[in-house]
Protein backbone atom coordinates (compact mmCIF):
# COMPACT_ATOMS: atom_id res chain seq x y z
CA UNK A 1 0.00 0.00 0.00
CA UNK A 2 1.45 3.53 -1.16
CA UNK A 3 3.32 4.95 1.89
CA UNK A 4 2.44 2.59 4.47
CA UNK A 5 4.77 0.95 6.78
CA UNK A 6 5.13 -2.70 8.56
CA UNK A 7 6.03 -3.13 12.33
CA UNK A 8 7.58 -5.98 13.86
CA UNK A 9 4.60 -7.92 15.55
CA UNK A 10 6.51 -7.90 18.86
CA UNK A 11 5.78 -4.08 18.91
CA UNK A 12 1.98 -5.45 19.10
CA UNK A 13 2.64 -7.63 21.52
CA UNK A 14 2.59 -6.45 25.36
CA UNK A 15 5.86 -7.13 27.06
CA UNK A 16 5.96 -8.81 30.71
CA UNK A 17 6.77 -6.82 34.01
CA UNK A 18 6.92 -8.00 37.23
CA UNK A 19 4.27 -6.69 39.34
CA UNK A 20 4.95 -4.46 42.80
CA UNK A 21 7.72 -2.51 43.22
CA UNK A 22 11.14 -2.52 42.93
CA UNK A 23 13.67 -0.99 46.32
CA UNK A 24 16.54 1.83 45.20
CA UNK A 25 20.18 0.67 45.09
CA UNK A 26 21.50 0.17 47.87
CA UNK A 27 18.53 0.18 50.37
CA UNK A 28 16.78 -3.41 51.88
CA UNK A 29 13.74 -3.82 52.32
CA UNK A 30 12.48 -3.20 55.39
CA UNK A 31 8.97 -2.54 57.62
CA UNK A 32 10.60 0.13 59.67
CA UNK A 33 10.34 3.61 58.81
CA UNK A 34 13.65 5.08 57.17
CA UNK A 35 16.23 6.83 59.53
CA UNK A 36 17.25 10.79 58.70
CA UNK A 37 20.27 9.00 58.53
CA UNK A 38 19.35 6.25 55.62
CA UNK A 39 17.50 8.81 53.95
CA UNK A 40 20.63 10.94 53.52
CA UNK A 41 22.44 7.36 52.19
CA UNK A 42 19.64 6.28 50.05
CA UNK A 43 20.04 10.20 48.18
CA UNK A 44 23.48 9.34 48.01
CA UNK A 45 23.47 6.08 46.30
CA UNK A 46 20.80 7.09 43.65
CA UNK A 47 23.48 10.49 42.98
CA UNK A 48 26.04 7.89 42.35
CA UNK A 49 24.22 5.82 40.40
CA UNK A 50 22.83 8.77 37.82
CA UNK A 51 26.67 9.92 37.58
CA UNK A 52 28.13 6.47 36.77
CA UNK A 53 25.16 6.26 33.89
CA UNK A 54 26.95 6.03 30.11
CA UNK A 55 26.16 9.14 27.80
CA UNK A 56 24.43 6.85 25.70
CA UNK A 57 21.39 6.25 28.57
CA UNK A 58 21.18 10.33 29.08
CA UNK A 59 17.92 11.52 29.01
CA UNK A 60 18.82 14.44 26.23
CA UNK A 61 20.46 11.90 24.14
CA UNK A 62 18.01 9.48 24.09
CA UNK A 63 15.34 12.15 23.54
CA UNK A 64 17.25 13.61 20.64
CA UNK A 65 17.64 10.37 18.92
CA UNK A 66 14.42 9.46 19.50
CA UNK A 67 13.60 13.01 17.37
CA UNK A 68 15.79 11.66 14.86
CA UNK A 69 14.17 8.22 14.32
CA UNK A 70 11.12 9.88 13.69
CA UNK A 71 12.16 12.65 11.68
CA UNK A 72 13.74 9.38 9.15
CA UNK A 73 10.75 7.65 9.45
CA UNK A 74 8.71 10.81 8.21
CA UNK A 75 10.99 11.68 5.76
CA UNK A 76 10.46 8.05 4.02
CA UNK A 77 6.87 8.74 4.01
CA UNK A 78 6.83 11.90 2.31
CA UNK A 79 9.42 10.49 -0.21
CA UNK A 80 7.67 7.06 -1.32
CA UNK A 81 3.94 9.37 -1.31
CA UNK A 82 5.53 11.78 -3.35
CA UNK A 83 6.42 9.09 -5.81
CA UNK A 84 3.73 7.37 -6.04
CA UNK A 85 5.09 4.65 -8.45
CA UNK A 86 7.29 4.18 -11.22
CA UNK A 87 5.62 6.08 -13.33
CA UNK A 88 7.05 9.79 -12.71
CA UNK A 89 8.73 10.03 -16.46
CA UNK A 90 10.73 12.65 -17.46
CA UNK A 91 9.75 16.34 -17.55
CA UNK A 92 12.84 19.06 -19.11
CA UNK A 93 12.45 22.09 -20.99
CA UNK A 94 12.47 21.81 -24.84
CA UNK A 95 16.09 20.97 -25.91
CA UNK A 96 17.75 23.74 -27.64
CA UNK A 97 18.63 21.84 -30.81
CA UNK A 98 14.82 20.13 -30.42
CA UNK A 99 13.40 23.71 -30.98
CA UNK A 100 15.75 24.83 -33.60
CA UNK A 101 14.44 22.32 -35.38
CA UNK A 102 10.43 21.41 -34.49
CA UNK A 103 9.57 25.13 -33.80
CA UNK A 104 11.14 26.63 -37.77
CA UNK A 105 9.41 24.31 -40.43
CA UNK A 106 11.72 24.00 -43.28
CA UNK A 107 10.19 25.20 -46.18
CA UNK A 108 11.56 23.24 -48.13
CA UNK A 109 10.73 19.57 -46.20
CA UNK A 110 7.06 21.07 -46.26
CA UNK A 111 7.11 21.32 -50.15
CA UNK A 112 9.00 18.15 -50.66
CA UNK A 113 6.59 15.57 -47.61
CA UNK A 114 3.32 17.53 -49.22
CA UNK A 115 0.77 15.02 -47.46
CA UNK A 116 3.13 12.53 -46.83
CA UNK A 117 0.80 9.86 -48.01
CA UNK A 118 -0.69 10.17 -44.95
CA UNK A 119 -4.57 9.42 -44.94
CA UNK A 120 -5.64 12.67 -43.20
CA UNK A 121 -8.30 12.02 -40.58
CA UNK A 122 -9.70 15.40 -40.92
CA UNK A 123 -13.41 15.81 -40.66
CA UNK A 124 -16.22 18.25 -41.78
CA UNK A 125 -18.01 19.86 -39.16
CA UNK A 126 -21.48 20.91 -39.12
CA UNK A 127 -22.04 24.71 -41.16
CA UNK A 128 -19.35 26.65 -41.94
CA UNK A 129 -19.15 29.58 -39.55
CA UNK A 130 -15.99 29.93 -38.25
CA UNK A 131 -15.17 30.16 -34.76
CA UNK A 132 -13.39 32.86 -33.70
CA UNK A 133 -12.33 34.12 -30.25
CA UNK A 134 -13.10 37.32 -28.50
CA UNK A 135 -10.74 39.25 -31.19
CA UNK A 136 -11.82 37.55 -34.25
CA UNK A 137 -9.16 35.06 -34.51
CA UNK A 138 -10.65 31.31 -35.81
CA UNK A 139 -9.19 29.18 -32.55
CA UNK A 140 -8.09 26.28 -32.59
CA UNK A 141 -9.11 23.68 -29.91
CA UNK A 142 -7.17 20.72 -28.54
CA UNK A 143 -7.99 18.46 -25.78
CA UNK A 144 -5.57 16.22 -24.69
CA UNK A 145 -3.82 14.33 -21.63
CA UNK A 146 0.09 14.16 -20.84
CA UNK A 147 -0.32 10.19 -19.99
CA UNK A 148 -1.96 9.66 -23.86
CA UNK A 149 0.41 7.81 -26.15
CA UNK A 150 -1.90 9.29 -28.97
CA UNK A 151 -1.69 12.62 -27.74
CA UNK A 152 1.95 12.29 -27.53
CA UNK A 153 2.53 11.27 -30.91
CA UNK A 154 0.38 13.91 -32.12
CA UNK A 155 1.58 17.02 -30.61
CA UNK A 156 4.63 16.80 -32.95
CA UNK A 157 2.36 17.20 -35.70
CA UNK A 158 0.22 20.09 -33.89
CA UNK A 159 3.59 22.01 -33.08
CA UNK A 160 5.07 21.58 -36.23
CA UNK A 161 1.86 22.74 -37.88
CA UNK A 162 1.16 26.09 -35.80
CA UNK A 163 4.63 26.87 -35.15
CA UNK A 164 4.22 28.24 -38.97
CA UNK A 165 1.62 30.83 -37.65
CA UNK A 166 2.90 32.00 -34.36
CA UNK A 167 5.31 30.88 -31.31
CA UNK A 168 5.34 28.52 -28.83
CA UNK A 169 7.24 29.23 -25.69
CA UNK A 170 7.59 27.31 -22.21
CA UNK A 171 6.98 23.70 -23.85
CA UNK A 172 8.27 20.71 -21.68
CA UNK A 173 9.56 17.67 -22.94
CA UNK A 174 7.40 14.41 -21.26
CA UNK A 175 7.25 10.94 -22.06
CA UNK A 176 3.36 9.04 -22.06
CA UNK A 177 2.80 6.69 -19.48
CA UNK A 178 4.63 4.35 -18.83
CA UNK A 179 1.77 1.97 -18.31
CA UNK A 180 0.00 2.47 -21.28
CA UNK A 181 0.24 1.17 -25.12
CA UNK A 182 3.43 2.57 -26.83
CA UNK A 183 4.64 3.51 -23.15
CA UNK A 184 7.26 6.23 -22.61
CA UNK A 185 6.63 8.08 -26.24
CA UNK A 186 8.51 11.13 -26.17
CA UNK A 187 6.88 14.16 -26.37
CA UNK A 188 5.70 17.43 -24.96
CA UNK A 189 3.18 19.04 -23.44
CA UNK A 190 1.45 22.39 -23.46
CA UNK A 191 0.45 22.63 -20.00
CA UNK A 192 2.42 25.57 -18.61
CA UNK A 193 3.19 26.82 -22.77
CA UNK A 194 1.83 29.59 -24.22
CA UNK A 195 1.26 30.47 -27.98
CA UNK A 196 0.89 34.06 -29.35
CA UNK A 197 -0.39 34.52 -33.60
CA UNK A 198 -1.89 37.73 -35.04
CA UNK A 199 -3.38 34.47 -36.93
CA UNK A 200 -5.33 32.20 -34.91
CA UNK A 201 -5.63 31.56 -31.38
CA UNK A 202 -4.74 28.08 -30.13
CA UNK A 203 -6.51 27.24 -26.90
CA UNK A 204 -4.91 23.63 -25.38
CA UNK A 205 -6.22 21.50 -22.79
CA UNK A 206 -4.08 18.92 -21.01
CA UNK A 207 -6.77 17.60 -18.48
CA UNK A 208 -4.86 14.73 -16.93
CA UNK A 209 -1.35 14.25 -16.19
CA UNK A 210 0.72 11.36 -16.62
CA UNK A 211 -0.77 9.23 -13.62
CA UNK A 212 -4.20 10.36 -15.20
CA UNK A 213 -4.64 12.52 -11.86
CA UNK A 214 -6.57 16.09 -13.16
CA UNK A 215 -4.06 18.58 -14.42
CA UNK A 216 -6.18 21.27 -16.11
CA UNK A 217 -9.90 22.30 -16.12
CA UNK A 218 -11.31 22.81 -19.85
CA UNK A 219 -12.94 26.51 -19.82
CA UNK A 220 -16.87 25.79 -20.60
CA UNK A 221 -16.95 27.09 -23.92
CA UNK A 222 -14.17 23.93 -24.96
CA UNK A 223 -15.78 21.94 -22.41
CA UNK A 224 -18.99 22.47 -24.68
CA UNK A 225 -17.53 22.03 -28.02
CA UNK A 226 -15.69 18.76 -26.50
CA UNK A 227 -19.06 17.49 -25.52
CA UNK A 228 -20.65 17.98 -28.96
CA UNK A 229 -18.10 17.71 -31.22
CA UNK A 230 -16.13 14.86 -29.39
CA UNK A 231 -18.17 11.54 -30.51
CA UNK A 232 -19.03 10.07 -33.10
CA UNK A 233 -19.66 10.34 -36.29
CA UNK A 234 -17.22 13.50 -35.95
CA UNK A 235 -14.60 11.34 -33.97
CA UNK A 236 -13.67 7.67 -33.48
CA UNK A 237 -14.56 7.42 -30.20
CA UNK A 238 -16.78 9.68 -27.20
CA UNK A 239 -14.40 11.58 -24.97
CA UNK A 240 -11.32 10.29 -26.65
CA UNK A 241 -8.05 12.06 -26.59
CA UNK A 242 -6.54 13.77 -28.85
CA UNK A 243 -9.61 15.98 -30.04
CA UNK A 244 -8.90 18.66 -32.14
CA UNK A 245 -11.20 21.63 -33.14
CA UNK A 246 -9.91 23.44 -36.25
CA UNK A 247 -12.00 26.57 -36.37
CA UNK A 248 -15.10 24.86 -35.99
CA UNK A 249 -14.76 23.61 -39.49
CA UNK A 250 -12.79 20.49 -38.89
CA UNK A 251 -12.22 18.05 -36.50
CA UNK A 252 -9.73 15.29 -36.02
CA UNK A 253 -11.68 11.82 -36.40
CA UNK A 254 -8.60 9.41 -35.34
CA UNK A 255 -4.91 10.60 -34.27
CA UNK A 256 -2.65 11.36 -37.22
CA UNK A 257 -0.37 8.46 -36.93
CA UNK A 258 -0.09 5.30 -34.89
CA UNK A 259 2.94 6.51 -31.81
CA UNK A 260 4.71 2.99 -32.88
CA UNK A 261 6.48 4.84 -35.14
CA UNK A 262 8.36 7.19 -32.58
CA UNK A 263 8.99 3.90 -30.63
CA UNK A 264 12.43 3.85 -28.96
CA UNK A 265 13.82 7.29 -30.46
CA UNK A 266 14.66 10.58 -28.30
CA UNK A 267 13.41 13.88 -28.65
CA UNK A 268 16.98 14.31 -30.81
CA UNK A 269 16.41 11.64 -33.13
CA UNK A 270 12.93 12.53 -33.83
CA UNK A 271 13.98 16.14 -35.02
CA UNK A 272 16.70 15.05 -36.82
CA UNK A 273 14.75 12.74 -38.90
CA UNK A 274 12.26 16.00 -39.46
CA UNK A 275 15.38 16.96 -41.86
CA UNK A 276 14.85 14.45 -44.15
CA UNK A 277 11.89 14.44 -46.15
CA UNK A 278 12.13 11.29 -47.24
CA UNK A 279 12.06 9.70 -43.60
CA UNK A 280 8.65 7.71 -42.83
CA UNK A 281 8.89 9.95 -38.99
CA UNK A 282 8.79 13.15 -41.76
CA UNK A 283 6.26 11.80 -43.71
CA UNK A 284 3.93 11.05 -40.71
CA UNK A 285 4.90 14.17 -38.86
CA UNK A 286 5.11 16.46 -41.10
CA UNK A 287 2.62 15.28 -43.91
CA UNK A 288 -0.44 15.42 -40.89
CA UNK A 289 0.71 18.87 -40.15
CA UNK A 290 0.40 19.90 -43.82
CA UNK A 291 -3.31 18.58 -43.46
CA UNK A 292 -4.08 20.48 -40.55
CA UNK A 293 -2.04 23.75 -41.94
CA UNK A 294 -4.27 23.63 -45.25
CA UNK A 295 -7.57 23.56 -43.03
CA UNK A 296 -6.24 26.52 -40.84
CA UNK A 297 -5.70 28.19 -44.22
CA UNK A 298 -9.50 27.83 -45.40
CA UNK A 299 -10.66 29.39 -41.66
CA UNK A 300 -8.01 32.44 -42.03
CA UNK A 301 -8.96 32.81 -45.91
CA UNK A 302 -5.39 31.55 -47.11
CA UNK A 303 -3.66 34.18 -44.39
CA UNK A 304 -0.67 34.36 -44.11
CA UNK A 305 0.23 34.13 -47.81
CA UNK A 306 3.94 33.27 -47.10
CA UNK A 307 1.81 30.03 -45.52
CA UNK A 308 -1.11 29.53 -47.21
CA UNK A 309 -0.33 30.41 -50.76
CA UNK A 310 2.34 27.84 -51.59
CA UNK A 311 1.36 25.19 -54.19
CA UNK A 312 1.73 22.51 -51.16
CA UNK A 313 -0.98 23.69 -49.26
CA UNK A 314 -2.74 25.15 -51.93
CA UNK A 315 -3.08 21.47 -53.48
CA UNK A 316 -4.62 19.68 -50.17
CA UNK A 317 -7.30 22.43 -49.83
CA UNK A 318 -9.73 21.20 -52.37
CA UNK A 319 -9.78 17.47 -50.78
CA UNK A 320 -10.83 19.25 -47.42
CA UNK A 321 -13.13 21.54 -48.93
CA UNK A 322 -14.58 18.32 -51.05
CA UNK A 323 -15.49 16.77 -47.52
CA UNK A 324 -19.06 16.22 -46.43
CA UNK A 325 -20.27 16.45 -43.26
CA UNK A 326 -20.70 12.77 -41.56
CA UNK A 327 -24.52 12.15 -40.73
CA UNK A 328 -25.47 11.81 -37.16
Amino acid sequence: MKGSLRYPQSVDTPQRKPAGKTPSPGVRPTGKPLTKKQRRNQAAVRSVALNRRPPWQSPTVITSASVGIVAVVLIIIVLINQVGGTNVGTSVPISANVASILLNPSPSVISTVGSGSQPGEMVKLPGDTVLRDASGKPMIVYVGAEYCPFCAAERWSIIYWLSQFGTFKGLTQIESSSTDVYPNTNTFTFYKSTYTSSVVDFVPSEVLDRNQNTLQTPTSQVTALFTKYGTPPYTSTTGGFPFIDIAGLYTLYNSSFTPNILKNLTWQQIATKLKDPTDPVTQAIVGNANIMTAATCIATGDSPASVCSTPTIQAIEPSLKALKTPKS
